[in-house]
């Protein structure tokens, strides 16, 4: 049965780190992706002339997933914390009401990122069960560069219970990420390709898979 798949992202590139093999599975499988992204207007991350390129970027690399359609809330990179949390709650929400998706991805709460936090906490909080009962699964993803880089504090700490072999997509979201050549870094930086496709490996060979994208499941409801 086709599932309604919706990808919440802070960034632009941040859904292919985190679960490009995976939305392209999710595609071969016959299901509607659609990828959010929420904060993709300059400031600290994006230079002036990068700015416009961003959203083709996330476009294409879209496509090259098979995505069905990409969103943008159009909010200023790391400028989310200055904002009524519930301002981003609504839009998402929204958007989580005209998709009416089974299945949401968004970021893990210990990131690094502030965006990455609000993000996580306004997903949740649109996707509450009483408002959104077509909901039926909600992951957190890590986000290379960003997960890994908050610190030793167990609160945290990105602890995986879910993993999605990804061994016949790997190329494909290597392909994808290829389309943010502005975002890309040289190896052995998490954000380059040579990094990425380790990190694959990496988590592949804890579930006996060639390569693997890690979740953390946060709610599944059986109906």
């Amino acid at each position: 049965m086709t599932k309604q798949v919706l990808v919440v992202a802070a960034h632009p590139d941040d859904e292919i780190l985190g679960l490009g093999g995976t939305i392209a599975r999710h595609v071969a499988a016959g299901d509607r992706v659609t990828n959010v992204i929420i904060a993709d207007q300059g400031t600290a991350r994006y230079e002036d002339e990068t700015i416009n390129s961003v959203r083709q970027n996330a476009y294409e690399a879209a496509h090259r997933l098979g995505v069905d359609k990409v969103l943008f809330a159009g909010l200023a990179d790391q400028k989310l914390d200055i904002l009524p949390i519930l301002e981003i709650t609504q839009w998402i929400e929204k958007v989580v009401k005209d998709i009416q998706p089974q299945i949401i991805y968004t970021h893990h709460r210990g990131d690094m990122n502030r965006d990455h936090q609000i993000v996580q906490e306004a997903t949740l909080t649109a996707a509450r069960p009483y408002s959104t009962p077509y909901v039926e699964r909600i992951l957190c993803y890590e986000t290379p560069s960003s997960t890994e880089w908050a610190g030793s504090y167990p609160e945290k700490q990105f602890i995986p219970n879910l993993y999605v072999d990804i061994t016949p997509y790997l190329e494909k979201k290597l392909y994808a990420m290829s389309a943010y050549a502005t975002e890309l870094a040289p190896c052995p930086h998490p954000r380059s390709l040579e990094a990425l496709r380790t990190r694959a490996i990496h988590w592949g060979s804890a579930i006996g898979a060639g390569a693997a994208e890690p979740f953390l499941l946060v709610r599944e409801i059986q109906r």
